[in-house]
């Protein structure tokens, strides 16, 4: 989206805005601690539950199956309901949820409570981003953006850590009753929150889209689809490894739980904060000196993080250089986060937003993060072998790779949405 005609260059936030900036990305950074808290203490409740590898993933499809599910219906309530009580509801919907995992008593009771989690974060993560957009115009979008999605691969590194430490010491009960409660106080701090205006710094007021205009133009807008597509395929590869990444260096490479899960925190949120604040300097750096930046630096970027992912996974013996391995591949896997997130905003008209970013988190976890850690898991059932099961990570890396970078070479610059 084009600022409006005569605007000054740099525009003033609306009221507000910064301290809706450090709740929404306090919740991002518990909505992956609390995400990822089950794949650190994997094999400990496989062994307590008695599961196999396959069922030790279905709660993770369960939880995103349910949140893709709700994030379009939530996506649809955000464009007449008050946001920020759609926000507080859901982050404390998905906090109890999380506590309710440490009191399963078999794969059935865990499925259901991780399921129920997959509510609570789709009226949060569908929402928030809308709500930034209409905090900041658009030239600052990218910037917020980096900001907010920085709380990612600082919570997945939290939830690892915190995940391991705790499931070591007390047990991986303890663990998700103790990340998930928390999540009731920063609830409480959303309903401080104000609910800006929609639209306010667009060259338009947003019109009241129906449902069916609002996928059709959706599926029509290239730059939409063609970022969505790559989006899509990243998610498949970064659920799948991280999901299985500690079991692979606890199982393959003889690391111990503890060690593998904190040395993952450790790549997670070194890599990621590097990465995804590299990403969003260099998008900007970008503007104006070569088309769609956003999706070049995307597209780039993911090709040395595929190289890099194949040397840990097929190549390193050692857990000390797989661990650097990793680290240096997050830097580049996380510096599509703000670009693409900033680009989903920039590409569609106002009235669209919260329905666009409910679609694309319908896409990406559907064909994404809600299937690659099951099929990794069978695949590694049935053939005995888990390092031969990871081979489809950097192969859905290297095409979405591709995507984004036929996406920067051909599709035209994004254009201001037309009036309504």
């Amino acid at each position: 989206m084009s600022p409006p005609a005569g605007a000054p260059p740099a525009r003033s936030a609306a009221p507000g805005a910064v301290f809706a900036l450090i709740v929404l990305t306090a919740m991002n950074m518990l909505n992956y601690v609390d995400r990822w808290v089950p794949s650190a203490v994997k094999s400990l409740f496989k062994e307590d539950l008695s599961l196999t590898d396959a069922e030790t993933s279905w709660p993770l499809t369960a939880f995103v199956f349910v949140y893709m599910i709700a994030s379009p219906i939530f996506g649809a309530l955000a464009e007449t309901k008050n946001r920020k009580v759609l926000i507080a509801a859901g982050v404390a919907a998905w906090s109890l949820a999380t506590a309710a995992a440490g009191l399963a008593t078999g794969f059935w009771s865990l499925l259901v409570a991780r399921a129920l989690v997959g509510v609570g974060e789709a009226a949060y993560a569908t929402l928030a981003p809308s709500v930034l957009a209409d905090f900041f115009p658009p030239e600052k979008r990218n910037r917020v953006f980096t900001v907010f999605y920085v709380a990612i691969p600082v919570g997945s590194a939290l939830g690892f850590v915190l995940g391991g430490l705790l499931g070591t010491a007390y047990g991986w009960r303890t663990a998700f009753y103790a990340v998930g409660l928390p999540g009731l106080a920063v609830a409480g701090l959303a309903l401080l929150m104000r609910d800006p205006v929609r639209g306010a710094f667009d060259e338009a007021p947003p019109r009241q889209v129906p449902f069916s205009e609002a996928v059709r133009l959706l599926v029509r807008n290239p730059i939409y689809v063609n970022t969505v597509a790559g989006y899509t395929l990243v998610t498949f590869a970064t659920g799948g490894i991280g999901d299985w990444f500690a079991e692979f260096l606890h199982r393959v490479r003889g690391m111990g739980l503890e060690q593998a899960t904190s040395a993952i925190g450790a790549s997670a949120v070194i890599g990621g904060l590097l990465g995804t604040a590299l990403g969003g300097l260099v998008a900007d750096r970008l503007v104006g000196v070569t088309r769609q930046p956003y999706l070049a630096v995307s597209g780039l970027f993911m090709v040395p993080a595929t190289l890099l992912v194949c040397l840990a996974l097929f190549v390193l013996r050692d857990p000390f250089a797989i661990v650097i391995a990793v680290v240096v591949a997050q830097v580049f896997v996380w510096a599509y986060n703000a670009p693409v997130n900033a680009l989903l905003v920039n590409s569609v008209e106002p009235g669209l937003r919260a329905r666009a970013f409910g679609l694309s988190i319908l896409c990406i976890h559907a064909l994404g993060d809600a299937i690659s850690p099951p099929i990794i898991g069978t695949i590694s059932d049935a053939t005995g072998n888990l390092t031969g099961a990871l081979v489809i990570v950097p192969i859905t890396l290297a095409i979405g790779a591709v995507i984004w970078l036929w996406g920067w070479r051909k599709l035209a610059e994004p254009k201001a949405a037309p009036a309504g």
